[in-house]
């Protein structure tokens, strides 16, 4: 059953280096702290918990005023709460109100993928949004808010506007001199061509995000049992090409200067390679993902 709500992710920002420094029992007790918090903050505003995946919160609301009242509240309660957890934690929050579709406890459809992409956009402490559900806020709300850029997103005609919710005390706040558009940089072109399953598809000016998984709402469906729904992205920012890791069993990259594993980090591509869904790729894996990147 269609419906509208807000839908909300939150993620903790740089959660690898947290176990990389204390160690996986360490920290997945205080990102599991985290987690556990920003789940109580969504039902005091009148959300839902969909899923949590890691160190991720995937959430709704009824309407887009919810989902900015609970977006501030958990920036604020992370930063209130960090000393108790015995580590300074940052987040970032992303969020968009449009039609969903309801199916057994989840929740589908384009909201929820620009949803993602824009929380996928989000720095530490940051709360993003697009210009479409601005206008569902009250006045109040709006005031608070900025334009970061514009961006092209997979599917749609016109450039998504992205808006920030400023949250902090006022010298908390960075101040932009404008408000700019990614595109009016002058980058040398850059694209990328992924085949994978003997299909092949690019990523460019074009097209500058696209999303691999196991689940309808990836663009790229890659049938392995090691891949989340909503496993990995591949971004085309400012001239470079990066993957972004978004999963529970983290995303393997085999690039010429060595093997690398991503969990809920990115990293920039070069040259010629291999992406594994949560399993290291072969070059016998059908599943895995071979990439090139190529300059104009």
């Amino acid at each position: 059953m269609a419906e509208h709500l807000a839908i909300l992710f939150a993620d903790i920002s740089g959660s690898t280096s947290l176990y990389e420094a204390l160690g996986d029992t360490v920290a997945r007790t205080i990102t599991s702290s985290c987690v556990a918090a920003l789940s109580a903050i969504t039902t005091r505003h009148q959300g839902r918990v969909i899923k949590t995946i890691g160190d991720e919160v995937m959430c709704t609301f009824p309407d887009a005023d919810l989902a900015a009242q609970a977006a501030l509240s958990m920036q604020e309660g992370v930063k209130v709460q960090s000393p108790s957890w015995g580590r300074p934690l940052q987040i970032r929050v992303g969020f968009h109100f449009g039609e969903v579709i309801e199916e057994r406890g989840d929740v589908f459809g384009d909201a929820v993928n620009v949803a993602a992409r824009i929380a996928g956009q989000a720095k530490a402490d940051q709360i993003l949004t697009t210009s479409a559900t601005r206008d569902y806020l009250d006045h109040a709300l709006r005031a608070k808010m900025r334009l970061v850029e514009s961006t092209r997103v997979k599917g749609r005609i016109q450039q998504l506007e992205i808006h920030e919710l400023t949250w902090g005390e006022p010298e908390e706040v960075t101040t932009f001199a404008r408000a700019f558009n990614f595109d009016d940089l002058d980058e040398p072109g850059v694209s990328a061509e992924l085949t994978v399953g003997g299909r092949a598809i690019h990523v460019d000016d074009h097209s500058q995000v696209i999303t691999l998984g196991r689940g309808k709402m990836a663009d790229v469906f890659v049938d392995a049992v090691t891949a989340s729904r909503l496993h990995a992205r591949i971004e085309l920012r400012r001239g470079r090409i990066f993957v972004v890791d978004q999963s529970t069993n983290g995303t393997f990259v085999v690039l010429g200067n060595g093997d690398h594993y991503l969990h809920r980090d990115e990293l920039e591509l070069e040259g010629e390679g291999r992406i594994g869904l949560g399993a290291k790729p072969s070059s016998v894996d059908r599943t895995s993902i071979h990439f090139v990147i190529q300059s104009a």
